[in-house]
């Protein structure tokens, strides 16, 4: 059975990039379906796929999953030999909570720093209400790869949902040049240098749609 995964823009779309990337990082085949977002049919047209109205919506078959986080833990379920969590049952509880921690939150990062692959990298006067997220995120990088570093260069040692999870996040950090303590960055680094976030970004970079908030 075929999987199908339906995305916005490659360029802006954070929550499409999360299951694309875990699906490409295990060599899982999918097909794929690109709809431009804000356009006058936008709507319709992902609304043919699922009853949320949103991207990203993954088709297995009869079975409809949307939402970033629901498709990743479907397809965690799915194909076991990924190990999305931890196994270690106190590492995948804290697992869990920094993918839904990031899920709902940092609101005020997103907002201003939205994700765009062709954004010429430089840094940028943010708000107040930033920082925080800023402060945040770093510190669960920095606490994740001190405590697993020696198990692997993800933020569990291996890679998992978390990881899928803050990916979009390193492309902000390196788009608006936020800094960050050193080993945050290290962890941002390695995941630019990722192959499948490699691919993403350039076929990002191609595209033509432009969407004025997030320019």
């Amino acid at each position: 059975m075929s999987l199908t995964l339906v995305i916005g823009n490659k360029n802006y779309s954070s929550w499409s990039l999360r299951p694309w990337m875990f699906l490409k990082y295990h060599n899982i085949a999918f097909e794929e379906i690109r709809i431009p977002l804000y356009r006058d049919d936008s709507k319709s047209k992902i609304l043919n796929y699922s009853p949320a109205g949103k991207v990203p919506i993954l088709l297995d078959g009869d079975i409809k999953v949307w939402d970033s986080l629901a498709i990743l833990e479907y397809l965690a379920e799915r194909f076991p030999q990924t190990q999305g969590w931890p196994e270690n049952v106190a590492d995948r509880a804290l697992a869990r909570s920094l993918a839904t921690e990031m899920h709902s939150g940092f609101t005020a990062l997103r907002t201003h720093c939205g994700m765009n692959c062709r954004r010429q990298p430089a840094a940028k006067i943010l708000p107040e209400v930033v920082q925080p997220d800023i402060d945040r995120i770093g510190e669960i990088w920095r606490q994740c790869r001190r405590q697993h570093g020696e198990k692997g260069p993800w933020l569990f040692g291996r890679f998992t949902i978390v990881d899928a999870m803050f990916a979009p996040v390193t492309l902000r950090f390196q788009s608006y040049q936020i800094t960050t303590n050193t080993d945050a960055q290290a962890y941002i680094d390695m995941v630019l240098e990722t192959p499948a976030i490699k691919v993403w970004v350039e076929a990002g970079k191609l595209e033509t749609e432009v969407i004025a908030a997030f320019e």
